[in-house]
């Protein structure tokens, strides 16, 4: 149903279900710029002004917050090109190749789903330790690039493809990396745009490795920096501080998303009905 044709009770219920997922948005920035002060006691203060700069100036204020902003871009983006590069090739090895025990591999990456981090923190732990990558990059991102989601999500992308642009590009001449390369990987954009979206994010807002591996400050990623600066400052800071560190954390989160909405949606679709 195109949009205006909706009737007017679609329309007051598409308003009103924006304004529910809105409102703690909205609630969170109006919190962010009040005094700390007039919080105390009383958030409802944040209806009304005056409102105020300072709980962002003393997120800047502190001394290694850009470089906490840093870790995280690098950490994030690195483990997001690997994702792509990982999953995309394992994508189509399970979606196009033929090799003993494809269909064995494929099942074990699916029952990485339901094993939860959590659970292989301590040989995690244990090896990065003996590999001295503990309070490093590498220490970081290497984690992030084990996923079966992207994986999966990948293959059965692929699989959508026909193989008869294989087939033609083969006759051609092209080698198989070449057919990847040249034919697959450009046709899967949609979908490498939302995977690099979905891991983007989750690195971003992963608080458990990183508070684990990085145990130096200037290694912090800005969820962890942002925390400790919070613990160590907990009785000063206030409600108005603390939501301005969730905003702040937040804003590259949706510029991402506002760059690549288009793709996320069309994968999604895609996806869906492939």
């Amino acid at each position: 149903m195109r949009a205006d044709r909706l009737s007017p009770v679609a329309w007051a219920l598409v308003l009103l279900g924006a304004a529910i997922m809105l409102a703690p948005l909205v609630w969170t920035v109006l919190l962010s710029l009040k005094a700390n002060a007039e919080l105390v006691g009383n958030s409802g203060a944040a209806l009304h002004g005056p409102y105020t700069l300072q709980n962002y100036a003393a997120i800047f204020g502190t001394s290694q917050t850009m470089r906490w902003l840093l870790n995280s871009a690098i950490v994030s983006l690195g483990t997001t090109a690997g994702v792509l590069v990982l999953c995309s090739l394992a994508g189509y090895g399970f979606a196009r190749l033929d090799f003993p025990f494809r269909r064995t591999l494929f099942v074990l990456v699916l029952l990485g789903l339901a094993i939860p981090s959590q659970a292989v923190i301590l040989p995690q732990h244990q090896l990065f330790a003996t590999l001295h990558l503990h309070n490093s990059y590498p220490g970081l991102i290497l984690p992030g690039l084990t996923t079966s989601f992207g994986v999966f999500f990948m293959t059965q992308y692929m699989k959508a493809i026909p193989t008869e642009l294989d087939e033609a590009a083969m006759l051609d001449g092209a080698s198989r990396f070449r057919v990847f390369w040249k034919v697959i990987l450009p046709l899967t954009v949609p979908a490498q745009s939302a995977l690099a979206v979905f891991t983007f994010l989750g690195s971003w807002n992963d608080y458990w490795w990183p508070l684990i591996s990085a145990t130096r400050s200037d290694m912090y990623t800005l969820t962890v920096g942002l925390a400790a600066a919070q613990m160590n400052y907990a009785q000063t800071s206030g409600l108005g501080f603390l939501m301005a560190q969730a905003v702040f954390a937040s804003v590259p989160i949706f510029i991402v998303y506002l760059i690549f909405q288009r793709q996320i949606i069309q994968a999604m679709a895609g996806a869906a009905l492939k």
